[in-house]
């Protein structure tokens, strides 16, 4: 069955208001959808009654005009997908729908969490962008539980803080990175790869790999295992825009790993700006899975 297209916040709550009594969950992206994003939406319909897609390009979080004119729209594409899944309600608002005329609020998440890695290269608007959107899509939805995926790390940081601050009384599941077989996170993006540039974006999980083998072998020096990550990279003549271990729940920068931290990096391949990342927690063994031919490379 197809799930019901919304276009305003109103006609949502009308739709959702008889379906509360079971649960609902509810996954935000911004359309484009991949196998990372089906996953999220295949877990929402396992643990709720109903299942809400939104479907958002969000001009306020990016940094770059082109980019933005650059993010594909695949709405038909997407709700399709969303049926195959067993989505209930796809709420797809305007541009004016989100940001009508004399819109002039914004949420900030302030502190490392929004100051360091993409903040500290997209600036702490970039987040802005981010809190307030989401701020509007849980306020619209309400859902019971909101999910999101792993890649996209110092983002489900800064919206636990916001949920947590603002008291939204809504629970954030993250889910891991979902990967391709050759280990790269995937992403919207991915599809503005030429064959080429993916073959040289493999470097990523292959030095988030080396990393975490070095990990794996008792290395806690953050500058030892970050260079693991950028002599891959640089093997190729990618060169990161960051890469670094933080404290996986303040951001922070850590001198040694004796806690769960996060290794978080970015990098342009071609015209295409990729992040990904993994955990470090000691004790923990859950590295990346390549592919036999990619193993044959690393």
């Amino acid at each position: 069955m197809m799930p019901r297209i919304v276009r305003t916040a109103a006609e949502l709550r009308d739709v959702l208001a008889p379906r509360r009594a079971d649960g609902v969950g509810f996954v935000p992206t911004m359309g484009a959808l991949h196998e990372g994003h089906l996953s999220l939406l295949r877990t929402a319909r396992n643990d709720n009654g109903t299942v809400v897609l939104s479907i958002f390009v969000n001009p306020t979080q990016f940094g770059e005009a082109a980019d933005l004119d650059a993010y594909p729209r695949t709405e038909a594409a997407d709700v399709a997908l969303a049926a195959e899944v067993g989505v209930d309600v796809v709420f797809a608002p305007s541009v004016s729908e989100m940001y009508p005329t004399g819109f002039a609020t914004t949420v900030t998440v302030g502190g490392a969490i929004t100051g360091t890695l993409e903040g500290a290269e997209r600036g702490r608007s970039h987040f802005d962008g981010v809190a307030t959107v989401v701020a509007k899509l849980l306020l619209s939805v309400q859902p019971d539980r909101a999910y999101f995926g792993a890649k996209d790390a110092q983002q489900v940081v800064v919206v636990r803080s916001m949920v947590a601050d603002l008291g939204i009384p809504v629970e954030i599941v993250t889910r891991p990175t979902s990967r391709d077989a050759d280990g790269l996170a995937r992403s919207s993006r991915n599809t503005r790869l030429s064959p080429a540039d993916r073959a040289l974006a493999t470097a990523i999980p292959r030095g988030l790999r080396a990393a975490q083998d070095a990990f794996a072998r008792g290395i806690r020096d953050p500058r030892l295992l970050t260079d693991a990550v950028r002599n891959e990279l640089t093997a190729v003549d990618l060169d990161p825009e960051y890469v670094e271990i933080v404290d996986a729940d303040s951001l922070e920068p850590i001198a040694e790993i004796e806690r769960p931290a996060l290794l978080a990096l970015a990098v342009r391949v071609g015209q295409v700006r990729l992040i990904d990342n993994v955990a470090l927690v000691p004790g923990v063994d859950d590295r990346i899975v390549l592919s036999p031919a990619e193993r044959s490379h690393a």
